[in-house]
């Protein structure tokens, strides 16, 4: 499972999760490794066996107020074990004023102190969301990921065939580029991969013999989106004489993803095919298959209808030619 620094979740704005640092900045780089959230209640009264480090430590009126009412020596020695475990941060709900103790002690042990507005249920909602998609596996992929009619193309195959040469194509038909030769992919419930450009290689895009260009700054913000749902891939592959290529589109092949089979098709590149119109097509394609309209199966029904037909009206000649 992937993790998320408390760095990551502070500036997430999306998720509406509200909250402000106070204490522990040195701490910033800890790491939050499961989306389940705990209130260490039971951990500030001394006990500390069933606390897990890597979980968010949620506290609200309840345990600031257990805390605010034990004898100053008890709870100093509390709050010391408990920060010895080394948890990744302490968020405190509603607004409260947390004690001086515990922002001393978020220091100390370099322990990030966050608050949130929000109530402590309300708030635990939200992060846990929020976590159960972030936390998911993700990997980057060597490729192309562009948006084609809505459809999620992600262009595959061995370094220099020419994926970013087609992209380069599809944007300038007025398609839209997400990341350009490493794409973050992610997985988010219940079982669909969205990709992603890298931070450093957002919205640049290397063609050889020009160098590394700008797609946004070139075409505007219209040309470019900063994440799509992956909904097939296409792998170039160089031309091969003693290859037989599918030309029904009846062999369906995929490709296996964070355990996730994408449909995979297999164009060869050779001079004079428009392997950009090959795309397009394959995308608007796959929009009927996910529509359930599958022009290939559709043809060969027909023509095993009209072969079956033929062979009655035969055997019904020769019926016939025997009885005269």
């Amino acid at each position: 499972m992937a993790g998320l620094s408390i760095q990551e979740l502070l500036g997430e704005a999306e998720a509406g999760l509200d909250l402000e640092l106070l204490a522990g900045e040195q701490g910033l780089e800890n790491m939050i490794q499961a989306p389940r959230i705990q209130k260490p209640g039971l951990a500030l009264a001394g006990y500390t066996t069933n606390l897990h480090p890597d979980r968010i430590q949620v506290l609200g009126s309840t345990e600031l107020s257990y805390l605010n009412q034990l004898p100053g020596d008890t709870a100093e020695a509390n709050l010391r074990q408990l920060c010895e475990l080394k948890i990744s941060c302490l968020i405190i709900t509603k607004g409260q004023t947390p004690p001086q103790m515990l922002i001393d002690k978020a220091e100390k042990y370099n322990i990030p102190l966050l608050l949130t507005q929000h109530q402590s249920s309300k708030f635990i909602s939200l992060v846990t969301q929020f976590l159960e998609e972030r936390l998911l596996p993700q990997t980057t992929v060597h490729g192309v990921l562009v948006d084609v009619l809505g459809v999620g193309v992600l262009l595959l195959g061995k370094s220099g065939i020419g994926k970013s040469e087609v992209a380069l194509d599809l944007v300038l038909k007025g398609h839209r580029l997400v990341a350009d030769d490493v794409v973050k992919v992610r997985m988010k419930l219940p079982a669909v991969l969205f990709g992603e450009g890298s931070d450093l290689l957002h919205y640049h895009m290397e063609i050889r013999g020009l160098g590394i260009i700008n797609i946004k700054h070139l075409f505007g913000v219209a040309s470019i989106r900063e994440r799509k749902k992956i909904d097939v891939a296409i792998e170039l592959v160089e031309w091969q004489e003693s290859v037989e290529y599918d030309r029904l589109g009846l062999e369906e092949e995929s490709y296996r993803l964070l355990d996730i089979d994408i449909p995979l098709l297999k164009l060869p590149v050779r001079p004079g095919r428009n392997m950009t119109s090959i795309v397009e097509v394959a995308a608007r394609n796959q929009l009927l298959k996910e529509m359930g309209y599958h022009s290939a199966r559709e043809f060969q029904d027909r023509l095993e209808k009209r072969m079956a037909e033929t062979a009655w009206l035969h055997s019904h000649c020769i019926i016939g030619d025997n009885l005269e």
